[in-house]
């Protein structure tokens, strides 16, 4: 039985450690391609193609909806998280580093979410974009592009560092647990 709990309790710290490296892994940085070439730069930003754009949108949309993923199992994870570290203190663990990191997380995330809410007013009004996501006002498209490119680095800018000392903590406590159970 004690083996079985054992294991339980490293495959939940597992998976936890998974979703945070998710969850601050970098998200590509979406831009249509001359917008920062430098051998080629266009005479002006707005002469992108209109389909060029068009599937830039499509893109960002989707870049947005994963971060959207990734901060519901981040939120998840917390709850989660937050049980295991109440029975290891229960258990009598120093588990102060692990609390201060994850509620670092936690802040981040909580930072990160009304952020998150006005990329998608970006993208529900699809300035420059119709409904179908053509492009309809190249100037506004253009625009509308490097907003929520904005607000999608910005999201993981947020929460990436939090994430790392989260990750980075939960190693120093696994470290030292293990340590412990050897030397006792």
């Amino acid at each position: 039985m004690k083996t079985l709990s054992m294991l339980f309790k490293k495959t939940v710290l597992v998976a936890l450690v998974s979703v945070l490296a998710l969850a601050a892994l970098p998200v590509t940085n979406v831009s249509a391609s001359g917008m920062s070439d430098p051998e080629n730069p266009p005479a002006d930003k707005t002469q992108l193609s209109g389909e060029r754009l068009e599937r830039v949108w499509v893109q960002m949309q989707r870049v947005y909806e994963r971060q959207g993923r990734i901060l519901d199992r981040a939120d998840e994870m917390v709850e989660r998280f937050q049980e295991l570290i109440a029975r290891f203190e229960e258990n009598g663990k120093d588990v102060a580093a692990l609390q201060a990191a994850l509620d670092a997380f936690d802040e981040a995330l909580k930072e990160a979410h009304p952020i998150y809410e006005s990329a998608k007013g970006i993208i529900n009004s699809h300035q420059g974009f119709d409904a179908n996501g053509k492009v309809i006002d190249q100037e506004k498209a253009v625009e509308t592009v490097k907003d929520l490119s904005g607000k999608l680095k910005e999201i993981r800018e947020i929460v990436r560092e939090p994430g790392r000392a989260l990750r980075e903590a939960i190693k120093a406590f696994r470290d030292a647990r293990r340590s412990a159970e050897i030397s006792g």
